[in-house]
């Protein structure tokens, strides 16, 4: 790739390529796989990367909400898509751009069966999700005896799959917890599926599941970190590479004398004389005000610059003392080297939220490499 102009977020789908087919190779050859793509490909390019994850081979695609998997069918994707928390507000715009919606309680579950018999729907897929210990959403098992006769009541949804979500797969002190909601999801689904005429698939392990517990695979996986590159397992971790590079240019470089100040409300007072580079990103673009005075950093040339004073909306101010640079050199925010992880650890932060806040306006470039 060229080196960068302006800041963008370079998105390299042959990573993409190498996580996946990792993360396949923990599986058995009837595994399905489904990608999550929510988020814009948590910070990505939701299209771009679809599209791909539909052509490396994966069953399903899943989005958190309605709007999302809209995107996706307007790009022309074909491929069976979940949304996770659809609102019923949205279940016809649903069914007209024929997305599987997750249904989780009593309430949303007779919702969508009446709009599905409204709009004169015959087995319209839909993926029911139990509660075993997260608590977030989900049906008890005690909903079980509901959603059979209800179902038997209609012909208007079919239940293509049935799922649970682990709490702390990644954590090894959390195992006899994580192996209590496998129990707990085995006995909900061999209950509801004794009072079926047909087997839905059965999915619960997310990425760290994928890694820590082959023994709860069932019919099909979920995927969302791992395939942008990032594992929850510390020792893992080498075996994935994160998929995005952000990177920005040098807008201008200072001399700071000793004394003078940098940035909003003179945060930075400098003891020294030193010299700043000014980068054109700020928290408007996903770079938290968190990351200022010291406590984030960005690479160029190969080498660390912290930035000082106050992130600004559009821009930051790093220090360059000790760093050959000019102006309108490339700088590397974070990537497969200083990765998003590295950096939001520094202010108490996970991956997740760096990657999923880069801002709409950053461009995006995709390439392989």
């Amino acid at each position: 790739m060229p080196k960068a102009m302006e800041t963008v977020l370079e998105i390299n789908l042959t990573a993409l390529g190498n996580n996946f087919k990792y993360l396949k190779s923990k599986l058995q050859p009837s595994t399905k796989f489904l990608a999550v793509v929510k988020a814009y490909a948590y910070g990505s390019d939701s299209v771009e990367i679809a599209k791909e994850l539909v052509n490396l081979g994966v069953d399903y695609l899943a989005v958190a909400y309605v709007n999302e998997g809209i995107i996706l069918r307007d790009a022309g994707i074909k491929a069976p898509i979940i949304v996770l928390h659809p609102q019923s507000v949205n279940f016809k715009t649903l069914i007209d751009r024929c997305l599987e919606p997750s249904l989780y309680r009593p309430k949303i579950f007779k919702e969508f069966i009446d709009i599905a018999e409204e709009n004169n729907q015959s087995n319209y897929p839909v993926h029911l999700k139990f509660n075993t210990g997260l608590n977030r959403l989900g049906f008890s098992e005690n909903n079980v005896d509901f959603i059979v006769s209800n179902l038997k009541e209609t012909d208007s949804i079919i239940v293509k799959s049935i799922f649970s979500h682990l709490a702390a797969s990644e954590d090894e002190d959390e195992r006899e917890f994580s192996n209590s909601q496998i129990e707990c999801f085995t006995n909900i689904s061999e209950k509801l599926f004794k009072k079926l005429d047909y087997q839905p698939l059965k999915h619960m392990c997310n990425t760290s599941g994928i890694l820590n517990f082959p023994e709860a695979h069932f019919d099909m996986v979920r995927s969302g970190i791992g395939l942008y590159g990032f594992s929850n397992i510390q020792k893992e971790q080498k075996n994935f590479t994160p998929i995005a590079t952000l990177k920005s240019v040098t807008s201008q470089i200072h001399s700071i004398k000793k004394g003078e100040t940098v940035g909003y409300n003179r945060a930075f007072k400098s003891d020294e004389v030193l010299k700043t580079a000014t980068i054109p990103i700020g928290h408007a673009d996903g770079i938290s005000r968190a990351y200022g005075n010291g406590k984030g950093w960005v690479t160029i040339n190969g080498k660390k610059a912290s930035i000082i004073g106050n992130v600004c909306m559009d821009m930051i101010m790093v220090n360059i003392t000790n760093i050959e640079c000019k102006e309108g050199d490339e700088v590397i925010i974070f990537g497969a080297v200083e990765t998003a992880e590295n950096l939001s650890e520094n202010i108490n932060s996970i991956s997740y939220e760096l990657i999923t806040a880069i801002s709409q306006r950053v461009k995006r470039v995709v390439c392989r490499k």
